[in-house]
């Protein structure tokens, strides 16, 4: 328990002071890892289990199976500074004596960008209800950390010149980062991408009218996508061109983010007649008027290496969307 109180101790002075947050180190880690702080014997157990089928469980529409999050367990004494500047910290204390049991959610406690959570219980069981009724917040709170560290580096190190080609054309844009390029760009149609030798990362910006009785349905947005891939995205060989895939149902969610309400489609696309293909992420939304669907997909190609960290970036960069408004006023 002492132990405990000390780490919440220094949690505490570090997120009451606002000033200390200026001089806090930069985090540490590599991105999509987290630090899972618990004790052995629970790590071991059951609850660690849970643990792991909540934050390691299978990313979805990858053909090789990776992990969301690679976890390091570190048990609570060995809970060292070394530890506590990692960008990424799942603390579990299980202690009879814990006065409110819950699930807490810190930031730049001892480190920035950093996102603590942790899960305090006065036994396993309750720990496990806790972690059962959260767990959608808990991932959800790591996956925005994750995606605003790599929007704040898009930012930082901004393609101005290729954000403002879209800005002009649809009214808005993401941020793009150095490295991606504008291969192809339209009325109604842009693709940026950034392209290597065994992996490419890309985007895709376009807009149909918003004409349907029902623009959201997973029918209608599969069915455009299809159609505007086919028009735009052709594949490396004759009579082949980007498109989702049938064999893999696509999922949809509906989502709120910044104010916008966002129709987020997740599947995995391949190139008719051909043998390529990978995991997307889809946002549809109304434009300002209301008179057209903008969608923005997110996606990656990267046969030799795994996946997850390159699908996570361009998925954060269709995260920061900006309408033209905000664009012009942080330019002046």
């Amino acid at each position: 328990m002492k132990r405990f109180l000390l780490i919440l101790a220094a949690l505490a002075s570090f997120c009451g002071c606002k000033s200390t947050k200026a001089l806090l180190p930069s985090v540490s880690g590599k991105a999509g890892e987290i630090i899972v702080v618990i004790d052995k014997p629970v790590w071991e157990g059951p609850l660690g289990g849970e643990v792991r089928d909540l934050l390691a469980c299978d990313c979805p529409f990858f053909i090789q199976q990776e992990p969301l999050y690679s976890l390091v367990n570190v048990t609570p004494s060995a809970f060292a500074d070394l530890f506590k500047v990692h960008r990424n910290i799942f603390m579990v204390m299980i202690d009879p004596q814990v006065d409110s049991a819950g699930v807490f959610y810190k930031h730049d406690a001892w480190a920035a960008p950093q996102c603590v959570i942790q899960l305090s219980a006065r036994n396993e069981e309750e720990a496990s209800g806790l972690l059962a009724k959260s767990g959608r917040n808990i991932t959800n709170s790591f996956e925005q950390a994750e995606r605003d560290r790599v929007i704040r580096n898009s930012i930082k190190y901004e393609e101005r010149e290729v954000t403002n080609q879209v800005k002009e054309v649809f009214g808005g844009s993401p941020r793009i980062p150095v490295g991606y390029k504008l291969r192809k760009i339209s009325d109604d149609f842009a693709w940026i991408s950034d392209d290597k030798q065994y992996s490419n990362q890309g985007i895709f910006i376009y807009r149909y009218p918003a004409d349907e009785e029902d623009p959201f349905s997973k029918e209608n947005i599969v069915a455009h996508m299809n159609d505007i891939l086919k028009e735009n995205v052709p594949g490396m060989l004759d009579n082949s061109w980007m498109t989702t895939s049938d064999y893999f149902e696509p999922q949809l969610e509906y989502i709120k983010y910044k104010g916008r309400s966002i129709a987020q489609t997740r599947g995995y696309w391949e190139v008719e007649n051909d043998f390529m293909g990978g995991p997307f992420v889809s946002h549809s939304f109304y434009s300002q008027d209301g008179k057209d669907i903008i969608v923005l997909d997110a996606w990656v190609y990267a046969p030799k290496y795994d996946k997850r960290q390159y699908l996570r970036q361009t998925e954060a960069i269709i995260y920061s969307w900006e309408w033209k408004d905000s664009l012009n006023k942080e330019s002046k």
